[in-house]
């Protein structure tokens, strides 16, 4: 199971959020699961959480993406780059031939985009 934080599951985590919580355990404790957080998301959810980042950075079941050549081409014609980063972060590529799901706190943002969703308000 591939997931990417969205800006405001990452902002949720931080606040104890209980499914992202349960996201962040299983990545740690149980294999075949993977959480990523788009470095661009990230800077977003420590602007609108101070201290979100540093934490989230330290858990050992997170993989930070960095956002290199190609995933900056990609954001470059988008209005907000922490929602450009976790879609592109979200595509298919030959370690994801499935692509990953984009948990988030607002799931209406992911209207209309090529990504599956998962809601972290239940």
């Amino acid at each position: 199971m591939h997931i990417v934080l969205d800006d405001t599951a990452m902002a949720a985590a931080s606040q104890g959020n209980i499914l992202a919580s349960r996201l962040i355990h299983r990545a740690h404790a149980e294999p075949g699961w993977f959480l990523y957080a788009p470095t661009c998301a990230l800077v977003e959810a420590d602007r609108a959480r101070q201290g979100t980042a540093e934490h989230l950075a330290a858990l050992p079941g997170i993989t930070v993406l960095d956002l290199d050549l190609p995933a900056a081409l990609a954001l470059a014609a988008e209005e907000t780059w922490a929602a450009a980063h976790s879609q592109y972060a979200a595509q298919p590529t030959p370690d994801r031939p499935d692509g990953a799901i984009v948990a988030t706190i607002i799931p209406k943002r992911w209207d209309g985009q090529p990504v599956r969703v998962l809601d972290l308000n239940a």
